[in-house]
């Protein structure tokens, strides 16, 4: 009886050991990233006015727009001040942008927070990907360290009651994959940055944004229902390394094109020429490299390959999991045989 419940035992964690080797491992996901809609391309968006002081830089290859909606002023910015942008005043445009900029908002606004942080300074903290909530008031006096853990696809929202203030000097430090274009501020009053202070992420103030004198911004000041202040800022609106997506697409399409039409029109020309030599007509028919230039053809038609490959590992090693366990299965089974025969004798 002994016997048959240690061969039972045997038997029941080799099962559990198929089952655990068969099930895939989990990986907790990162926060998911906000949509931004239309108001990607602004670098600068207000309810009210967009007011500038003195020379301050706009730009980014996500867009370096600047609008106001429904409001119509801007001042102190020229077209010319915008080398990646236009002014959206009062336009279609700016008014999509602000649409778009309240769903964000209410996106950001209604995540399920990782960790209440009401009280706390955020200079000298270091944070992962998650949701960070703020009741009222949020500050920041020094550095803040966002650590995207290996995931560059790891997003950092901030939900804050009210204001946010960030005093003279303060600063951000990315490390470990965090990218800037997925830090997000929605804040449901105002935002002050301080003097020469650096600033990373998309903010998104119900009412107003104000930029002291030397601020700069690696993201975007959208406000709602405000003004947007400026005065001598330089302001980045860029786009994440891994949205560089179309490029590929791109590169990959007039590749083949440009291949295949060549060979074709060379091989086409010269055949007729040839062929007003009476006996040189069979030597023509010799450029059969027209079959030739397909082969490279194939080349290219063969790139996609790399992504199928990359499947593979992961295919193959679940397999590996399956035959191991199905191996210590039967090596389990052998053991209880062997040990019912031995009970009979």
């Amino acid at each position: 009886m002994r016997t048959r419940n240690k061969t039972m035992a045997i038997v029941l964690a080799a099962l559990f050991l198929v089952i655990f080797l068969a099930t895939p491992a989990t990986v907790a996901a990162a926060e998911p990233t906000v949509n931004l809609g239309t108001t990607a391309s602004f670098a600068v968006l207000a309810g009210t006015t967009v007011t500038n002081t003195g020379t301050t830089d706009i730009s980014g290859s996500a867009g370096g727009d600047v609008g106001v909606w429904p409001g119509l002023a801007v001042t102190g910015l020229l077209p010319a001040d915008l080398p990646d942008g236009v002014i959206h005043a009062g336009d279609a445009v700016a008014q999509q942008a602000q649409s778009d900029l309240t769903t964000a908002y209410n996106d950001a606004a209604g995540r399920s927070v990782t960790e209440n942080l009401s009280g706390d300074d955020l200079g000298g903290m270091t944070l992962t990907t998650g949701v960070y909530k703020f009741d009222s008031t949020a500050q920041l006096t020094g550095n803040l360290t966002l650590d995207a853990e290996g995931n560059p696809d790891a997003a950092f929202i901030f939900q804050i009651g009210s204001t946010l203030t960030t005093a003279s000097a303060s600063s951000f430090e990315l490390i470990n994959g965090a990218q800037f274009c997925r830090v997000f501020w929605q804040i449901g009053s105002s935002a002050t940055l301080g003097t020469d202070s650096m600033f990373i992420g998309h903010i998104f103030a119900l009412t107003s944004i104000t930029a002291t004198t030397g601020a700069e911004v690696q993201g975007q000041l959208l406000a709602r229902n405000g003004a947007v202040t400026l005065d001598s800022n330089t302001i980045t609106n860029g786009v994440c390394e891994g949205d560089a997506t179309p490029t590929p697409t791109t590169a990959a399409t007039p590749t083949p094109t440009t291949a295949a039409s060549p060979t074709p029109t060379t091989a086409a020309t010269p055949t007729p020429t040839t062929a007003a030599t009476p006996t040189p007509t069979t030597a023509a028919a010799t450029p059969t490299p027209t079959t030739a230039a397909a082969t490279p053809t194939t080349q290219p038609t063969a790139t996609p390959m790399p992504t199928d490959n990359e499947e593979l590992p992961q295919t193959g090693e679940s397999d590996n999991y399956i035959v191991i366990g199905i191996i210590l299965l039967g090596l389990a089974s052998t053991l209880a045989l062997y040990n019912w025969r031995r009970q009979k004798r």
